[in-house]
């Protein structure tokens, strides 16, 4: 009886031992939170109370332990509201933070969460989980913030969903400034990116870690197990900015960039899927710059982007580089990868600009190649055979390539003593990922130095036994549900929307058209009827919506208002599609026109089948504001004095109005300036650089008013393709002139009386650096 008592008591005694006790504690107001916050201690469990918390600024200090952390989460998860002009600091050990959703608002600070509370008072094992950051916009596009800001160490971000950034700054953050933020180990895992929308300036990253100064100091953060989809801000979802990071097992779902090693050493990039749809030259893989990096298992579909954003771009350096330039790439690996339908994967001497050396000082002039590193191991698969898997923009002669093979559908290629052809076939394992079969015994593995450490594949199986080039040893694979979004982001939040139908409100007057604006939701149709509609006040777009006339005869609004407002107001999420309607004004208002200032998201703007007249600006596009995409079609705009203006962007840091302007089958008669006015100034390469397409189209008796004797200013823009339109007895100068150095085109254009086309292959831009 003794012994068994005894045994009883200890096993009490051992469980009495494990039990974490918890102190809860429920606030209803900031007030309550601060004084819980005050008296916290190890174990208590503070609990916010649903609904809006309404600007409030939390400072979550306090000492936890690992065993009995000090957790602040919502009453129920998803249902705590942090809205208005709010943010969230950490400062102190072991706490951690659950289940808030950050909307409608912005933060007063330069981040929403930051892991710290002051230079000298930072996080440690401190953790965010199970939140949403969603459209948590600075009211100003060049207001940069940071959504969450990471110092001290070994904290983590964890399933939380992050998504509609479009102000300025990156998303994520790891700062390294201090000591007491080197070496930080910390976790950004199992989260969901979710769209970030195309900003039309630099300083759009995902995440970022460190920055060029600190790029020398040893970070060690882990970004593991996310979902990055259509993560578009620009050219860099992920730049690595310091050493010895780890970036591995994500997906990149049909995002418009790369993972980046833009400064700093010794990154690994592993076991890694980059998804695109074979159409946008814009969804990249991996840019390598700097020292020692480890790129294996990885996974390329689809991918045909090229330089920036080809699948693997290694970049040429700038000899004896400044921090915040570019370091010649040495000493890298890329190993046992397999791409699968993907445009020249391997792309070396990116970036290089030696021509370019009359308009760019010594300084800038990236001429360092490749040393000591090795291509080895890889698959190509191509459905369509490629002439050019691997592109030299300079030469790769500081590259060693071994144990390559490449299904290239019989196509000759010049490279097949770097890459040997194959006829191996795919399976489909499932979508969007093919994996090869039969090359187990085709080509032995190169055993290179290091190597020994890549142990196992993209799907953790291990190579010690059975090992085969590409990112999967042959052996039965399972799909891994890499697009299941249950796996990714906060439990109780999903970004899949259910279809909605769109509602047609027919309208027959004036007063009608501004009561049923109001009335409707996104994506429904306003029908005009026949006749005139007189407005005296600006129409407020505020949603995607589509107005149009109801029959073949055309509608026609009359705008009376005051002098220079627009008849269409273009706010944030404004999305307008005009289709088969007559605009008039009195020659002194906008037909359209974004906001002056406070444009915290993107509009948009679709006009076709329309006849414009008789106002100031067709279209007037402040600065600080953006759109996706704008277009013209199949519409006559006329005497106007001026045209589509998208030229506010002077700062000279890489900054425009709108990445996809088209111009199509379209008239412009008497229009006297800034027929199209489309401005990005400065020397950047983190953007699309915006696009410009204008065909099929008359310019007739323009420019008359022109100041700059140009027709079509393009000044500083990327892309730009002017085909097939008539240029008839236009008082200017030039009808255009191009940047030949980058993609700028012109083809069968008549040109009658209008100066003329020039291209100018260099372009004297302002240096950003």
């Amino acid at each position: 009886m003794y012994k068994k008592l005894v045994v009883v008591m200890s096993i009490l005694l051992f469980i009495s031992c494990n039990e974490v006790p918890t102190n809860t504690i429920n606030v209803e107001d900031i007030q309550q939170l601060n004084s819980a916050i005050e008296g916290a201690k190890p174990g208590d469990e503070i609990v916010l109370a649903n609904g809006i918390w309404k600007d409030v600024q939390i400072k979550f200090i306090g000492k936890g332990t690992k065993e009995q952390p000090i957790i602040l989460r919502a009453e129920t998860a998803g249902k705590v509201f942090i809205e208005g002009i709010s943010n969230l600091e950490f400062g102190g050990e072991y706490l951690e933070v659950s289940g808030l959703y950050f909307r409608n608002g912005h933060t007063p600070t330069k981040n929403v969460i930051a892991f710290r509370i002051s230079p000298d008072q930072v996080a440690n094992n401190c953790r965010v989980t199970n939140c949403v950051i969603l459209d948590f916009n600075q009211l100003q596009r060049d207001n940069d913030d940071l959504w969450v800001q990471f110092f001290g160490k070994h904290n983590q971000l964890d399933h939380c969903y992050i998504a509609g950034k479009t102000n300025g700054g990156p998303t994520v953050r790891v700062d390294l400034k201090g000591n007491q933020s080197i070496r930080n180990y910390h976790q950004i895992v199992n989260n969901h990116f979710g769209p970030r929308p195309r900003k039309g300036g630099a300083r759009g990253e995902t995440i970022q870690l460190g920055s060029s100064f600190t790029s020398m100091s040893p970070s060690n953060t882990v970004i593991a197990n996310n979902l990055f989809e259509e993560c578009n801000g620009e050219v860099e979802v992920i730049s690595s900015k310091t050493n010895f990071n780890e970036i591995k097992n994500n997906v990149f779902y049909m995002s418009e960039g790369s993972v980046v090693t833009r400064h700093g050493n010794y990154c690994v990039i592993d076991g890694n899927y980059f998804i695109g749809d074979g159409k946008n030259e814009n969804i990249g893989g991996i840019r390598i710059i700097n020292t020692g990096h480890s790129i294996v298992n990885n996974y390329f579909y689809n991918l045909i982007g090229e330089n920036f954003r080809s699948p693997l771009a290694v970049m040429n350096g700038i000899p004896k580089s400044p921090l915040n330039r570019y370091n010649q790439v040495t000493d890298i690996i890329v190993a046992y990868n397999t791409y699968v339908n993907c445009k020249s994967p391997w792309q070396f001497g990116v970036g290089t600009n030696i021509a370019q050396k009359d308009v760019l000082p010594l300084s800038e002039i990236r001429s360092a190649r490749p040393l000591r590193s090795v291509v080895a191991n890889n698959v190509i698969y191509n459905k369509v055979g490629d002439t050019e898997p691997i592109i030299e923009h300079d030469k790769a002669d500081g590259v060693l390539f071994k144990s390559n093979i490449i299904n290239n559908q019989g196509v000759a290629f010049k490279d097949e003593e770097r890459i040997t052809p194959s006829s191996f076939e795919l399976t489909q394992v499932a979508d969007y990922i093919f994996l090869p079969i039969g090359i187990s015994n085709e080509i032995e593995p190169y055993n290179g130095y290091g190597f020994e450490a890549i142990s196992e594949d993209l799907f953790g199986n291990s190579r010690a036994n059975s090992n085969s080039i590409g990112a999967t040893i042959q052996t039965e694979a399972k799909d891994p549900s890499i697009l299941d979004k249950k796996k990714y982001g906060a439990s109780w939040y999903s970004n899949e929307k259910p279809a909605y139908e769109a509602v047609t409100f027919e309208v027959t007057n004036a007063t009608d058209l501004t009561a049923k604006l109001t009335e409707a939701r996104a994506g429904d149709i306003i029908s005009l009827s026949e006749g005139q509609f007189v407005v005296s006040k600006s129409l407020v777009i505020n949603k995607s919506i589509t107005i149009q006339s109801s029959s073949n005869k055309k509608a026609e609004i009359v705008f009376e208002g005051a002098n220079n407002t627009p008849l269409f107001e273009l706010n944030p999420y404004g999305i307008l599609t005009f289709k088969n309607v007559v605009l008039s004004g009195n020659g002194t208002q906008q037909a359209f026109a974004s906001l002056k200032e406070n444009m915290s998201n993107h509009f948009g703007l679709f006009v076709s089948g329309c006849e414009i007249s008789n106002f100031n600006y067709v279209l007037k596009a402040y600065k600080q504001t953006f759109a996706e995409e704008i277009s013209f079609t199949n519409s006559a705009i006329s005497n106007c004095e001026n045209g589509i203006e998208l030229s506010e962007e002077t700062n000279d840091k890489g900054d425009y109005n709108v990445e996809y302007l088209t111009i199509d089958n379209c008239r412009f008669i008497n229009v006297k300036s800034n027929i199209v006015d489309y401005y990005r100034g400065g020397y950047d390469e983190s953007t699309i650089g915006g696009n410009l397409l204008v065909s099929n189209s008359t310019f007739e008796n323009c420019g008359a008013k022109e100041v700059t004797n140009i027709l079509l200013n393009t000044r500083g823009i990327v892309n730009v393709a002017i085909e097939n339109n008539v240029f008839k007895n236009n008082r200017v100068k030039l009808v255009a002139l191009l940047w030949g150095a980058k993609n700028n085109s012109h083809s069968n254009n008549k040109v009658q009386n209008s100066g003329k086309i020039l291209v100018e292959e260099n372009l004297k831009m302002k240096l950003m650096y």
